[in-house]
């Protein structure tokens, strides 16, 4: 997490609200100061070292940090006010000054002064109303001077060489870290509901013990990583709507979902239900999360990853837990989930009734092989006519193995199909679609060519959407058991 002042980097987005923040500035929305009402919102500093000059208040929403949610002009001595009718919703926000500098603070009351110098926000902010950032910023200034405490204790212990200085100097740091420890749990016990609190809890990692001492007399070697993981999400409370808008939570769930949890469908779905039964409580959290998962794994590269996609639209979206979602994205979802979920890594590839190039009926059912390329392809398509060859060559060097093509031509004009196949003199398994009975979009999710599945000998999808050139690799990874050694070229 940033906090206090500094000096963004390049960041687009960041760059954007500043020159938006520029353009209103010929439209001032500076509001004198008063009395701040009962209701909606009243928050203002006193920067010193700026004046007449416009800033925003942004807040964070998940993975996005700058969200421009308010604008107002310094006066001549730097006094500055955000103020409305309506309150804010509580979070960390940032007050975004000139220069692409910003200030990181707490919205937890309605109603808060501050002041500080640019020079060292932290050091210099001075908390005249609201009691969380007393808190926010009162927990940075302690672990700032006790780092500094420890700071040439360090130092010592890297140029020291004597073994009973460094046991002395180590003691002196174990007496820091007690203060330090102890500090932090009369916080952390006198404020548990406060928003600082649990933001500096969630920014904790769990403190794993030593592993224990297996029968064999070895120490077990996944306890550590078992225990971290059990316990990674301990100080985060996702049932806590104010979370969401924070610079923590979203790098904790991205990383517990696709770091921490192995990348296949059944163990991300296993934990992405985990983790929406902790934020059952909280309705920003939840639909935030159903949200990101949805999405990042609709969005994945890695092949399979629909698998969460259906699992996500059928146990959230269509049995109406995403209450936000309106009946047209719905029917959306319903319609994607429809399409994917029979041909999903894993499940029997839908019979398909197709003729060859002679009108003989080849069903894919009926298509005997020990491993089945079903290749749809079309002979207009440039891609299919750099890819089609390729995929021949691979044919014709590993059809020993029992690999079989059953290439379906989704045109259904046979002219061009046929005079392609018979100059590429293509003598693998050649159908079409003469009976105009297969809807290849809607049952094989075929919207471009060339696509390629892999099918077992039991018509068992086992792979779908790779390229040629990966198909040597699959077969030898996957396959060697099934249909022995690869066969070499002569």
């Amino acid at each position: 997490m940033i906090l206090g002042i500094y000096q963004a980097k390049s960041n687009t987005m960041l760059n954007s609200i500043y020159y938006f923040v520029a353009f209103l500035s010929f439209f001032p929305l500076f509001l004198s100061a008063q009395a701040p009402k009962k209701d909606g919102h009243n928050i203002r500093f006193k920067v010193n070292g700026y004046k007449d000059s416009t800033a925003i208040i942004a807040h964070y929403y998940g993975d996005n940090q700058y969200i421009p949610k308010d604008t107002a002009k310094f006066d001549a001595k730097g006094n500055i006010q955000f103020s409305g009718k309506k309150e804010l919703p509580e979070g960390v926000y940032l007050l975004v000054l000139p220069k692409n500098r910003y200030v990181e603070f707490l919205v937890g009351e309605q109603f808060q002064v501050m002041e500080f110098d640019t020079s060292d926000a932290i050091s210099t902010m001075k908390i005249k109303e609201g009691v969380e950032n007393q808190l926010f910023y009162g927990y940075q200034r302690t672990m700032s001077a006790k780092a500094k405490d420890a700071a040439p204790i360090k130092a010592k212990i890297g140029k020291t060489k004597n073994a009973d200085s460094i046991a002395m100097l180590k003691k002196d740091l174990e007496a820091i870290d007690k203060e330090v420890k102890a500090y932090r749990e009369k916080l952390f016990v006198e404020n548990p509901k406060s928003l600082s609190v649990k933001l500096f809890k969630a920014a904790q990692e769990p403190e794993v013990p030593e592993p224990p001492i297996l029968a064999n007399g070895r120490k077990d070697s996944t306890f550590q990583y078992r225990y971290y993981k059990a316990h990674f999400l301990d100080n985060i409370d996702l049932g806590d709507d104010r979370m969401v808008r924070t610079p923590i939570f979203h790098g904790k769930i991205e990383q517990y979902i696709t770091k921490m949890t192995i990348q296949i469908p059944d163990s991300i779905n296993k934990e992405a239900d985990h983790i929406l039964r902790l934020a059952s409580k909280s309705k920003e959290v939840f639909k935030y999360l159903v949200w990101w998962i949805t999405n990042n794994y609709e969005k994945s590269q890695i092949m399979g990853m629909d698998a969460v996609f259906v699992h996500m639209a059928k146990n959230y979206y269509l049995n109406g837990k995403a209450y936000w979602v309106d009946s047209s994205i719905v029917n959306k979802i319903r319609d994607r989930a429809k399409i994917l979920d029979p041909i999903l890594i894993g499940k029997r590839a839908p019979n398909m009734f197709l003729t060859d190039s002679a009108g003989k009926l080849f069903t894919l059912d009926g298509f005997k092989s020990k491993s089945t390329i079903l290749y749809f392809w079309d002979p207009n398509c440039g891609h299919c006519q750099k890819e089609t060859p390729k995929l021949y060559e691979f044919y014709e060097k590993n059809k020993k193995r029992g690999i079989g093509v059953y290439a379906v031509c989704i045109d259904r004009k046979p002219d061009d199909w046929k005079k392609y196949i018979r100059e590429k003199k293509l003598n693998w398994t050649n159908v079409w679609d003469s009976y105009v009975a297969t809807d290849f979009k809607n049952i094989y999710d075929i919207y471009s060519t060339p696509v390629i599945y892999i099918l077992d000998e039991n018509k068992k999808i086992m792979a779908k959407r790779i390229g040629v050139e990966q198909l040597e690799d699959f077969y030898d990874n996957f396959f060697r058991d099934k249909i022995g050694g690869a066969v070499k070229e002569k």
